[in-house]
């Protein structure tokens, strides 16, 4: 999970609110109502899961969410999402936000509402009225999927928030006999408030539109972002600043003016103020966005965002969440549905729509380009999101996985070097982070039957992306057959990273009769052995001579070292396409068990990764608060003793998990953190995408049934589901018993049960012969 320090190097209360019509948000029979009914977008705004509690619709392109704090790029990592639980003030409500990203940008369009006078500087958090940011309580919050509501408690006005696609819907009601306000301010991103502009423009056409853009120079540099605004009423007045040489132009708005009453400013530091009187009724106000133009976003607010009626548009965000919540049906208690509904929520936030209403979208040149034929998303946080979330998208969202696809090899198309993204968001590249993780996505996608797109162009970008000397030191890597720390921080993680994208680039590559193309990055896919000291028993950085880094200390872990945000103990254990061979490596099954027990068992103080933001959620070792570690409970059932796993996650599934909003022990990285969670309640887990093969655990709910896009459905349920019976006892796949401790894909969606029978004390005869093993290449070509 990225964070401020990887980008140096790749760079009142619920009752106030205003009743809705009985009609628009009447409770619906719909199976997905208690779905939606159990979500909690609180749920990791505090501590480091760096989610935002504001209104979005599934993998919609808006995110208007209120933001507490922008602060320099050097202390932003806390804000990346623009809102920590534990602020007491509201700078005002963006448009554009991450959710869970260990790296912080966005926070376009910033508006707040001011009823009386108007300050033109946020201010201090430390000292009220000192600027137009406000104090709130969390008491006066409501966050549900697609909503988000609070009083501004130093100008008493109640804030609504709701969202459709491409469209920010805002609703404000203002006390009676002060005049209101709403100030635009172009200046702040999440990434830096001040001196992160390179430029912007800001108009006021002669229908009241207001309209305007800028670019960025922040995480993706020269990014671009347009906006259109209208309101519900008329504007009594307006002031547009340039805050830059202290420049305004004041301009009036209503019946009698000419035709030509526009204004308009360019600078880099614009504010405007558009002034309402004192209103009887609310003000609605409605901004669509986008990365192509300010005509684009005015036929996005055509299209998407028509009248000005804020009920109808929080009831359409309530029925899109529904729909896409009402996958899962679960049974289980209020807190656990709570959390894993949430999670839900939160993995089906990402990537986001990044494409207008003709189609066009911005890709990685900066250039301008037009989808055929699929919806262009972005937002990838791919070192992330390949290893849990993309899997479970395919099972849950496969028809969004093949626009997933298209994009991703659109993006591929468009860019300047000719290879898959890395780290894109709204189009643009960061290059943060390790790996060529696009190709897993789609080799996981092709290899489940996903294919509504050009199989050979996929492919083909895959190959290009595996083969781009230029990045990351691959040209070394294809030479030496592992990534030189001499030549390249990180270089044994590296190593690992690249070996699992090459084998399942193999794999697709085979079912594609490409035998050519398999052959070769099949043997490439062993390329993590080049990088395993069998003597040391761990995972090492060598040098181009060939010899290992000394000196030698696993637990060493620091930003650029030999190893991806973490040490030598949490980065040996990824081989998740031969972790036979690894247990070979590691001398057997015995020796293999004993040294993941020591990972579990270790006695390690938290504060020794002080230095290193994402090394959170430790258990010994382990650390779940980032992704290396993810798979590794799950190994012990490579080595015959599934009991094992069984007694890690539940650990894990204790400490780390809570509905609360310090619920994430750390970064949700777009969906990754939350995936996990799904996929370990319901009891299996993707360990090696593109294997087709999900890896058992134990269930943590009692019953949940899938009811997957092809009209089957896919239960899991099991029986004395308690603290006293953490362990699996038998398995049965419609009624017939499972001695095996993997599923396969195909069973999945095929429909049917998967029935636990839980018990106190470990089965140590269950799943443990050869035969039961899941895949791996040593093994299983």
């Amino acid at each position: 999970m990225p964070n401020s320090s990887r980008a140096r190097r790749g760079l009142l209360a619920a009752a106030l609110t205003l009743a809705l019509p009985a009609l628009a948000l009447a409770a619906s029979p719909d199976k997905g109502t208690a779905a939606f009914e159990s979500v909690d977008p609180m749920i990791g705004t505090g501590g480091d899961g760096h989610t935002f509690p504001g209104a979005t619709v599934p993998f919609g392109m808006i995110q208007l969410s209120p933001d507490t704090a922008m602060p320099d790029v050097k202390h932003a990592y806390k804000w990346a999402a623009g809102y920590q639980y534990g602020d007491k003030s509201i700078l005002g409500f963006s448009h554009t936000h991450f959710s869970g990203s260990g790296h912080s940008d966005l926070g376009d369009v910033l508006v707040m509402p001011i009823a009386g006078d108007v300050r033109l500087d946020p201010g201090s958090p430390d000292q009220p009225g000192s600027g137009y940011r406000s104090r709130f309580d969390h008491a006066s919050e409501k966050a549900q999927a697609g909503y988000y509501a609070v009083t501004l408690a130093d100008y008493d006005v109640r804030a609504e928030l709701t969202a459709g696609r491409r469209v920010g819907w805002h609703r404000y009601t203002f006390p009676k006999g002060k005049p209101a306000h709403l100030l635009l301010d172009l200046r702040p991103s999440i990434y830096d408030y001040d001196g992160k502009v390179l430029w912007s423009s800001l108009r006021v056409r002669t229908d009241g539109t207001v309209t305007g853009g800028r670019t960025t120079r922040g995480w993706a540099p020269g990014r671009q972002l347009y906006f259109a605004m209208r309101f519900s009423q008329p504007m009594v007045s307006r002031l547009l600043k340039n805050r830059e040489k202290d420049v305004a132009y004041k301009g009036f708005s209503g019946p009698g003016n000419r035709a030509d009453d526009t204004d308009g400013m360019s600078g880099r530091a614009l504010e405007g103020v558009f002034d309402f009187g004192n209103l009887d009724r609310p003000l609605v106000v409605k901004v669509a966005i986008s990365s192509v133009s300010e005509d684009n976003a005015i036929a996005n607010l055509d299209a998407d965002g028509a009248g000005f009626d804020f009920d109808a548009r929080r009831a359409e965000a309530r029925q899109a969440w529904e729909k896409t919540l009402s996958v899962v049906d679960l049974q289980a208690p209020a807190p656990d549905r709570k959390t894993f509904y949430t999670a839900l929520y939160h993995a089906m936030l990402s990537p986001t729509l990044s494409m207008d209403v003709d189609g066009r979208y911005r890709g990685p040149d900066n250039q301008v380009h037009q989808a055929k034929g699929f919806d262009f998303y972005s937002t990838w946080s791919l070192w992330d999101v390949y290893r849990a979330q993309q899997p479970l998208m395919t099972l849950l969202e496969p028809d969004k996985s093949n626009d997933f696809v298209s994009s991703l090899i659109a993006a591929r198309e468009a860019s300047p070097f000719g290879i898959l993204p890395v780290w894109a968001y709204q189009g643009m590249e960061t290059w943060c982070m390790i790996g060529y993780h696009a190709v897993p996505v789609i080799a996981d996608a092709y290899m489940k039957g996903i294919r509504g797109y050009d199989a050979g162009k996929a492919l083909q970008a895959m190959v290009a992306s595996a083969t781009y000397g230029p990045y990351g030191g691959l040209g070394d890597y294809m030479k030496l057959g592992y990534v030189p720390i001499d030549r390249q921080p990180e270089a044994a993680s590296k190593t690992v990273e690249y070996a699992f994208d090459d084998w399942s680039l193999a794999q697709m590559a085979k079912a594609m009769g490409k035998d050519d193309v398999a052959a070769t990055f099949m043997k490439r896919a062993g390329n993590w052995k080049n990088s395993f000291d069998t003597k040391t028993g761990f995972l090492r950085a060598r040098k181009s001579d060939g010899s290992y880094r000394e000196p030698f200390d696993p637990s060493s872990a620091a930003y650029g070292s030999d190893y991806t945000e973490g040490n030598a103990w949490q980065y040996s254990w990824y081989v998740p396409q031969d972790v036979a061979g690894l247990i070979d490596a590691l001398g057997g099954p015995d020796a293999f068990v004993k040294k993941l027990d020591e990972v579990f068992d270790a006695k390690v103080d938290p504060k020794s990764f002080a230095h290193v933001e994402d090394i959170t959620g430790l258990i010994g070792w382990y650390a779940h608060g980032n992704e290396p570690s993810h798979h590794v409970a799950y190994l012990y059932d490579y080595a015959g003793q599934p009991w094992k796993t069984q007694e890690r996650l539940t650990g894990i599934m204790k400490s780390q998990y809570a509905p609360t909003p310090t619920g994430l022990v750390g970064n949700d990285d777009l969906g990754q953190m939350s995936a996990w969670y799904i996929f370990t309640a319901l009891g299996f887990y993707p360990v090696a995408p593109g294997s087709n093969q999900y890896v058992i655990g134990r269930p943590f709910v009692e019953k949940a049934t899938l009811n997957l896009a092809n009209g089957k459905r896919f239960t899991v349920s099991a029986d004395h589901l308690d603290a006293k019976h953490p362990y699996v006892g038998k398995v049965t796949l419609d009624g017939k018993p499972l001695d095996r401790v993997f599923l396969r894909h195909e069973e999945i969606v095929a429909g049917g049960e998967l029935h636990f029978s839980m018990q106190a004390t470990p089965a140590r005869d269950w799943a443990t012969g050869a035969d039961a093993m899941p895949y791996s290449m040593s093994r299983q070509p």
